[in-house]
């Protein structure tokens, strides 16, 4: 089993940043391929972007390209994601997900694969 716990949300003023971590434990998880996703208030869950691996590939929605960027640190089990530019409309609950059976991310399928869920941290972005 794999349990990872995000941090690092909160209250931002719009066009501010914002750094979450996802901390990996029980398994390592440097061979997994691993993805944010963000529900918004009254909104399904969307997904946001995804990492290989590696680190070396990377995949965003575009509602989020040219602002955000994922990066991993294996030997800390954890995963980034750096918010820039941020907007009113990035206000969400935001979960990190990791998939145990694929490397890279599994594009077209339900959830990109994803089998293991954080809890989730809130991130609100005032005007």
């Amino acid at each position: 089993q794999v349990q990872l716990v995000e941090s690092g949300g909160g209250l931002v003023q719009a066009g501010g940043s914002l750094r979450l971590s996802c901390v990996a434990s029980g398994r390592t998880i440097n061979t997994y391929a691993m993805a944010w996703f963000r529900q918004a208030p009254g909104k399904e869950r969307e997904f946001v972007g995804g990492i290989n691996w590696s680190g070396h590939s990377t995949y965003y929605a575009d509602s989020v390209k040219g602002r955000f960027t994922m990066f991993r640190d294996n030997a800390k089990n954890t995963m980034y994601l750096q918010m820039n530019a941020l907007k009113n409309e990035d206000t969400a609950v935001y979960y990190c997900a990791a998939d145990s059976t694929a490397s890279s991310l599994r594009v077209g399928v339900l959830d990109y694969g994803m089998d293991y869920w954080g809890e989730g941290t809130l991130v609100t972005v005032s005007s």
